[in-house]
């Protein structure tokens, strides 16, 4: 029998919990990626997580309750939101900023709040909804016009190729928050790891084989955290929360991430930030939140 829903003020907790460690690994992919290359470095991570999640999903899965879940949601967990976007974050990184990257991956609540709305029989969206998608990527366009083109050549497309990785999550969150509901958190957790980890391990294989890498302390520490705090114990809490509470609400995580991100990248990394930097920032942030608003 599955477990009551949490309360409201546990969910908010647990949502600070995942802003401020989503936030925080932007900027340790980046560290990482200065020894290893990107799909190996994913690779490691994914491997890891996958190893720790097997160690603890049945204990979970006992607590938990829920049915196992059908290979359709492995899948789609694996191969979109894990192997996928990962790969494109993580090579998109060795190409930009890692703050830029989490802003314009902010895009994704929008998304899912259109993806809620067309295919989880959400409220039909609202003219000052449509208004936040449009503020939202003139923000994006914002970014793609200034601070992006003084980067350099590669960063525009790269920027391009990024915006694929939150529409691929955003499939993936649908079709688990549609088909899901009484799906174990922790075993299409377990298992879409594992099928996110073959995908990187075949990227790096295909394309890494010869690429320097470097397993220094920096590197390892890196793949722990982001395995271990920045995959298993949010993935775990999120998809968990996913079962329990809509997922547009979830999805305003990326409203704090960035901020995180562009904070810790500036102060630690000597990122650039100017006044394009915030003021794209501040568009996609304030049409993310009128893109995702609801009635009470």
């Amino acid at each position: 029998m599955p477990n009551p829903a949490p309360s409201r003020a546990l969910v908010t907790l647990l949502i600070a919990f995942l802003c401020l460690v989503w936030g925080s690994t932007w900027i340790v992919i980046a560290d990482g990626l200065r020894d290893l290359p990107p799909f190996t470095s994913a690779a490691a991570r994914f491997l890891v997580a996958a190893l720790a999640m097997s160690l603890i999903a049945p204990a979970i899965a006992r607590r938990e309750g829920g049915r196992a879940p059908t290979w359709r949601l492995r899948l789609a967990l694996g191969l979109l939101n894990f192997g996928a976007s990962y790969a494109i974050v993580y090579w998109t990184e060795t190409k930009l900023p890692s703050g830029v990257v989490s802003v314009l991956w902010a895009v994704f609540p929008m998304m899912m709040a259109a993806s809620s709305s067309w295919f989880l029989s959400s409220e039909r969206l609202r003219p000052a909804q449509w208004a936040g998608f449009a503020l939202g990527f003139a923000g994006v366009a914002l970014l793609f016009a200034t601070d992006l083109r003084t980067l350099g050549p590669a960063a525009v497309p790269a920027a391009a190729i990024l915006l694929v990785s939150p529409l691929v999550s955003c499939v993936g969150n649908t079709l688990l928050k549609r088909d899901g509901k009484d799906t174990s958190s922790a075993l299409v957790n377990r298992d879409g790891m594992w099928i996110g980890a073959g995908v990187l391990v075949a990227l790096a294989v295909a394309f890494e084989r010869d690429a320097p890498a470097e397993w220094t302390g920096r590197a390892v520490a890196s793949v722990l955290y982001l395995a271990l705090a920045g995959t298993v114990a949010t993935f775990g809490l999120y998809f968990w929360l996913l079962r329990h509470t809509e997922a547009w609400r979830l999805s305003t995580i990326a409203y704090v991430t960035p901020a995180v991100a562009l904070l810790l990248g500036t102060l630690l990394k000597d990122e650039p930030f100017t006044r394009w930097t915030l003021a794209g920032s501040l568009t996609i942030l304030a049409g993310v939140v009128m893109a995702t608003f609801r009635r009470r």
